[in-house]
């Protein structure tokens, strides 16, 4: 196939998104203690995806407690630090710069610590992502 033939058939509703570290744009997210910056992929993507760097300068000093999201699945690749998660029926899973994890929708999770600072990259499908506070797992 031609680059010409591959033009053609691109979605029209997709556009190039450009995000460039010195204009960076932060945006709130589900938790209070993360900074959130947007990477323009669900404007570009009509809220099919969404991707950001999530970073913190404090770290996570106690759980977030158990929930799952409303998505199709959500991806998250430790770029810098690391965060500690637990997932129903896996337990407790260390994940730093390098590993990456991805998170089906609806399934029961919680962060349970971070390194003091930490980045990643975090993209959902579709953009919007719905956090669903649930009970602990039973024993």
């Amino acid at each position: 196939m031609s680059s010409d033939q591959m033009t053609a058939e691109r979605d029209p509703a997709m556009k190039l998104a450009l995000s460039f570290g010195a204009d960076a744009k932060y945006v709130e997210g589900r938790r209070a203690f993360f900074k959130y910056r947007d990477l323009g992929v669900s404007e570009a993507t009509g809220g099919r995806m969404r991707a950001q760097l999530t970073s913190s300068e404090t770290g996570l000093s106690e759980p977030t407690g158990w929930h799952y999201h409303e998505c199709e699945m959500q991806f998250v690749y430790v770029l810098e630090g690391w965060v500690d998660l637990e997932f129903e029926g896996r337990g407790n899973v260390h994940c730093e710069a390098g590993d990456s994890v991805m998170i089906p929708g609806g399934e029961r999770h919680q962060e349970v610590r971070t390194s003091e600072t930490f980045r990643f990259l975090e993209v959902s499908v579709p953009a919007e992502m719905g956090t669903v506070p649930c009970h602990p797992p039973s024993a």
